[in-house]
């Protein structure tokens, strides 16, 4: 009885071509170019064919395939044009298209001349070829100008003549009414008007029939399915399609960019849009201009992008696919075209009609011409939450450019567009809510562009500086800081003296805000120059003054910190210039707080600064900013209260003093706005207030309050300033500044959880940032570190010592929040003598790195650890840290904590010391205290302790 019969598994159409290419001796490179597949598409091909043919090698399939083709009738070869080039990329668009031809009987592929339609059209075509085992066809209508003659070019491809009795119409039916087959007809958009009837008549004849058409525009049929053809993607820079494309066409020209031009790729492919024909002349001609000259080039698409002489006229450069795209185009929608080419974002058609609905153009008319372009595929169609916008490819809008310019309209459509922009600026600034970002979003790029327009037009330079001073307020409500200070910087160009006067001071704040110290200092002191310019002899007195502060209140933002002697000359100019005008008084008031008495503990100030006085200087300031009715001057000079009453030694008197300056500013009618609300100006007024500043000295004066809120002990109070400066919406990019003082309180309290997850946050961010360095971003680096210390992680915190040794400055980690850091950790390890080292200097002598936050902590450790490594002097020590702890609930727990374990009676004090932490927010300090108490207290302290995710350490 014969046994069963084994069928080798079944070969694919596809894999049935590849194996006849194979049979030629092809590479999987010419395999793939000539079926219009990947490289790596054709590999797994020949794999599968290996496995299922059940031969050893490529040899072998290769004379399979040749006994093949003497044995065998050949299958129909797709009657497709071969490119001579190969086709880059469009992965995904491929999959869908071939997708949607299998789903539906007629797919069209939209797009603008140039993007690649045929081409893609092509490859899918030949992809799915081996699905229509009765051929695929081709047929070109360029040639075809008119509509009656289309079934006459598709007969002429399909091979069918002209029959006795019947016409071409009904021959190409019948002819292919019962096969299974794939028909492209490309470029059909002159004659479309022939091709949707002949099309409805065929498909209904032929039910195995499938046709991609290409088209700029639509048949419109109700059995047609739509597929928008993209520009090439540009994601991935230097691995995007585009770029792909470029550097396989540069390559073909005899000129392969290297890797060091690589960005220059990037930004040839995104300047031309990603679109595939301009990418192919602009890599045809990199071989004699170089990339440096096509970049310069550049500036003139049209002209440059020009090829050599090519089978079809329209495709010799964009201009002529463009003139030939226009040409199609009744007048009235030539005039739109050319006169929306002045927008640069998508815009909506009640843009449109403000901006060209002017003769010869019917306003109400102009939503019914931008879908007859979108139709001819010269505008893409983007829905948006906004509602439906348009927009042209970059080589489309330089084109309506040119013919603007040629019928003697740019000049008045760009004014029209310099008014709608001014329009919708003060529509932005009068309203808020959610969606305010999305809406400033849609037009932020048409308002630059119109600025950069109108600054360059002497007789508009007031719109000019209109337009820059709303652009400003707009990006500084959009956390756009760094467009901000350049629209003031630009304003203040396009100003009278005293105007620009005023938008430096703003454009100043601005770089407040954003950390610039160098910029701040530049600002104020050309805001100076500016205001002497006007004749405001005062207020360049005032804006001197504010420099000279700057100097020394902001000195660890600098990258070059000026001088004493730069600040004390200013000075002294500054009140010359001022006289006695209330705020130019007060300003300098607080210039000589600065300098003179460095009450803010400035880089370039005295390490051993002491000076009472400095708080008579300070309260001077104070007072003449109130009476000058100017909040953030008042909140300046309380920033100056502050630190005068740090250096005094008056922790609970500075924390009161940055607490002030949050109510001061808070209330002002000039307070800084949220993320939703309306920008920093009033509805209808072009005069920005003082929104900058405000939230400057707002978020200066959030991380003062948390920072001396620790410093007196008050946890809670801590987390919330610290918890308002980390969600503020400023900080949204600036996450290692945020959650800085959230960092410590944290930590502070043992939260080891929230720490390490704020941590992420913080180390991303700061590392985005260029890893900067700054007062506060060494304390809160060394706070993880110490939390990594306390869990046992000491890898992780070597780790995280090393970023504070770059995020922060040496002596302030050396000795002063690095000893309280450090020896916290080295107790909680049971290491009394190295923590006892870590602290050894009395407070005296590290006066200015632990005044400010750390003396509490620093002169409660010291006494603790005196008393755990049996110091002669623990006792003495413990009696100096009372007095100066006093009030302060954390540091005076851990004092009489210090005290019951000097002694000898532990249990009862000690759970009496764990309560008073508690009460204070200290959690890690209230469990490590139970585990020190011993006995039955133990386990609940070392329960607590895993709880708040740290160790036990070596507390017994």
């Amino acid at each position: 009885m014969p046994g069963p019969v084994i069928q080798a598994p079944a070969v694919s159409a596809r894999e049935a071509e590849v194996l006849t290419l194979l049979g030629e001796h092809l590479s999987n490179a010419e395999i793939a170019a000539r079926l219009f597949i990947s490289v790596r598409t054709a590999e797994s091909h020949v794999s599968s064919l290996l496995r299922k043919l059940g031969l050893p090698d490529r040899r072998a399939l290769a004379r399979h395939a040749a006994e093949l083709a003497r044995t065998e009738e050949p299958r129909p070869a797709p009657a497709l044009p071969a490119p001579l080039t190969a086709f880059i990329g469009r992965a995904r668009e491929r999959a869908e298209l071939a997708e949607a031809v299998t789903s539906h009987r007629l797919v069209t592929v939209t797009g603008p001349g140039g993007v690649g339609k045929t081409r893609l059209a092509l490859a899918v075509a030949a992809d799915v070829a081996g699905d229509f085992p009765d051929g695929v066809w081709f047929v070109d209508l360029v040639p075809v100008t008119e509509p009656g003659r289309v079934a006459a070019a598709v007969a002429a491809a399909v091979g069918v003549g002209e029959q006795p009795g019947r016409g071409v119409d009904d021959a190409v039916p019948a002819a292919l009414a019962d096969r299974r087959a794939l028909l492209v007809l490309d470029n059909c958009e002159q004659v479309r008007d022939g091709v949707a009837p002949f099309l409805e008549r065929l498909l209904a004849a032929c039910p195995g029939l499938r046709v991609i058409v290409t088209s700029r525009v639509r048949l419109t049929v109700p059995f047609e399915r739509v597929f928008p053809v993209p520009p090439l993607s540009r994601a991935g820079g230097g691995n995007s399609e585009a770029v792909a494309l470029f550097l396989d066409r540069a390559a073909a020209a005899g000129r392969l960019p290297g890797p060091e031009v690589g960005e220059g790729v990037v930004a040839v492919c995104e300047r031309l849009g990603g679109m595939a024909l301009a990418i192919e002349l602009a890599a045809a001609r990199c071989s004699t201009l170089g990339l440096d000259g096509l970049v310069a080039g550049l500036s003139d698409q049209l002209r440059i992008l020009a090829g050599g002489p090519r089978a079809n006229d329209r495709h010799r450069s964009v201009r002529a696919v463009l003139d030939w795209s226009h040409d199609l185009l009744e007048p009235p929608d030539q005039a739109l075209l050319r006169r929306v080419a002045v927008f640069v974002a998508p815009f909506t058609a009640d843009a449109a009609a403000g901006v060209a609905g002017f003769a010869p153009l019917d306003r109400d008319g102009v939503a019914d011409g931008l879908g007859r372009l979108a139709e001819h595929s010269l505008l893409a169609v983007t829905p948006s939450a906004t509602g439906t916008r348009y927009q042209a490819l970059e080589t489309i809008r330089q084109y309506g450019t040119e013919r603007l310019t040629g019928a003697g309209e740019l000049t008045d459509v760009r004014s029209r567009h310099l008014s709608w922009c001014l329009a919708g600026a003060d529509a932005l600034a009068g309203v808020g809510g959610a969606d305010w970002r999305a809406r400033f979003d849609a037009v932020a790029e048409d308002m630059r562009a119109a600025l950069t327009w109108a600054a360059e037009q002497p007789e508009r330079r007031a719109d000019a500086h209109r337009l820059a001073l709303s652009l400003a307020g707009l990006a500084f409500t959009r956390n756009l800081l760094g467009e901000a200070q350049q629209r003031l910087e630009q304003a203040a160009r396009l100003a009278d003296a005293d105007a620009a006067a005023v938008a430096l001071r703003r454009a100043a704040a601005v770089a407040g805000c954003r950390g610039l110290g160098d910029d701040m200092f530049r600002l104020h002191r050309a805001a100076a120059e500016a205001a002497r310019r006007a004749g405001d002899t005062v207020g360049a007195g005032r804006d001197l003054a504010t420099a000279a502060t700057v100097a020394y209140r902001f000195s660890s933002s600098f990258t070059r910190v000026p001088s004493a002697a730069e600040a004390v000359a200013l000075l002294a100019e500054a009140r010359e210039l001022a006289g006695d005008a209330p705020a130019a008084e007060a300003a300098v008031a607080l210039a000589e707080a600065a300098v003179v008495a460095d009450a803010f503990g400035a880089v370039q100030g005295d390490t051993d600064n002491t000076a009472r006085e400095t708080i008579g200087f300070a309260e001077r300031a104070v007072e003449l900013a109130r009476r000058a009715g100017d909040p953030v001057a008042e909140s300046a000079a309380l920033d100056a209260l502050s630190g005068a009453r740090s250096w005094a030694g008056e922790p609970f008197a500075a924390a009161a003093a940055a607490r002030r300056r949050i109510d001061v500013l808070t209330s002002a009618p000039a307070s800084p706005v949220g993320p939703h609300e309306p920008p920093p100006f009033p509805a209808g007024s072009r005069e920005l207030i003082d929104a900058p500043a405000g939230t400057h000295e707002l978020i200066d004066a959030l991380a003062m309050a948390a920072g001396t809120a620790l410093g007196v002990g008050a946890l809670p109070e801590a987390r919330r300033w610290g918890g308002r400066l980390a969600g503020h919406p400023l900080l949204a990019e600036a996450g290692h500044h945020a959650t800085s003082w959230l960092l410590v309180a944290d930590a502070l309290t043992g939260d080891a959880g929230e720490v390490l997850a704020g941590s992420v946050r913080f180390r991303d961010a700061w590392e985005r940032s260029g890893r900067g360095r700054s007062f506060s971003l060494g304390p809160a680096a060394a706070s993880v570190a110490m939390i990594h210390g306390l869990r046992g992680d000491h890898d992780a915190r070597r780790t995280w010592l090393a970023i504070v040794d770059e995020a922060g400055t040496g002596p302030e980690h050396r000795r002063g929040y690095g000893a309280v850091f450090d020896a916290t950790v080295l107790l909680h390890h049971g290491d009394a003598d190295a923590a006892l080292e870590r602290v050894a200097p009395e407070p005296e002598q590290v006066w200015k790195w632990v005044s400010w936050i750390w003396l509490h902590w620093y002169t409660a450790l010291r006494a603790e650890a005196a008393v755990l490594a049996g110091h002669p002097d623990a006792r003495d020590r413990i009696a100096s840290a009372r007095i100066v702890t006093a009030g302060n609930p954390v540091a005076s727990a851990q004092v009489d904590r210090a005290e019951a374990l000097l002694d000898g009676d532990p249990p009862r004090r000690l759970a009496a010391a764990a309560e008073a932490f508690e009460a204070a927010g200290c959690r890690y300090q209230a469990a490590r205290t139970l585990v020190l108490a011993g006995g039955e207290h133990a386990a609940a302290g070392e329960a607590a302790l895993a709880g708040l995710g740290l160790t036990p350490g070596a507390a017994r």
